[in-house]
């Protein structure tokens, strides 16, 4: 039996450029690799999930205008969700969202890669959903530890790969999410 599938898109706004944290290396090529997902999502007739990260002060406030698509992404969701917790299943209406639509298989994809990225994949495969975690189309920036030894961004996704890969997701590419769905839409 075949399972209807959706793309998230996490956390991919422009709050994001107002942290202290925010690096800008590797963000035009995970851009590149964001969109590829998304038109190709687009293109098989898969649905693409924008979801904001929201909070009452700060970057993440509405308020600030910063709580949109990061530039320069084009994205057309089927479903906008603004969620305050980690996991964009929690409190945000996209679980009723993937019920109602019959969505068994998500792809995961969007910023931070070890936060809401990877709380999103372990909550969905908790819940029963077939996940594909796409880390190449996910995005985060170094992060130094309480020894002071500062982690890669390249290190933390490498990481995240590992520890979800069989356990809580599949780990694809962008060719190889994309080749899926062409097989599906296919089919």
């Amino acid at each position: 039996m075949s399972q209807s599938a959706a793309l998230l898109v996490i956390d991919v706004q422009e709050s994001f450029r107002h942290r202290p944290y925010f690096r800008e290396e590797g963000l035009a090529a995970y851009l590149e690799r964001q969109q590829a997902l998304i038109d190709g999502a687009k293109a098989a007739g898969v649905p693409v999930i924008q979801v904001f990260h929201v909070e009452d002060t700060g970057p993440f406030s509405e308020e600030t205008g910063f709580v949109r698509a990061m530039e320069p992404l084009k994205i057309e969701p089927n479903a906008v969700f603004r969620k305050r917790r980690h996991s964009a299943l929690v409190g945000s209406g996209l679980d009723v969202w993937l019920t109602r639509n019959n969505i068994g298989k998500i792809l995961v994809s969007g910023i931070r890669t070890e936060q809401c990225c990877e709380t999103t994949t372990r909550h969905a495969s908790d819940l029963g959903y077939s996940v594909e975690y796409v880390g190449e189309a996910t995005l985060t920036f170094p992060m130094t530890d309480a020894a002071g030894t500062e982690w890669s961004a390249e290190t933390i996704r490498a990481r995240t790969e590992l520890v979800l890969a069989g356990r809580f997701a599949r780990i694809v590419t962008v060719m190889e999410a994309l080749a899926g769905l062409t097989r599906k839409a296919a089919a």
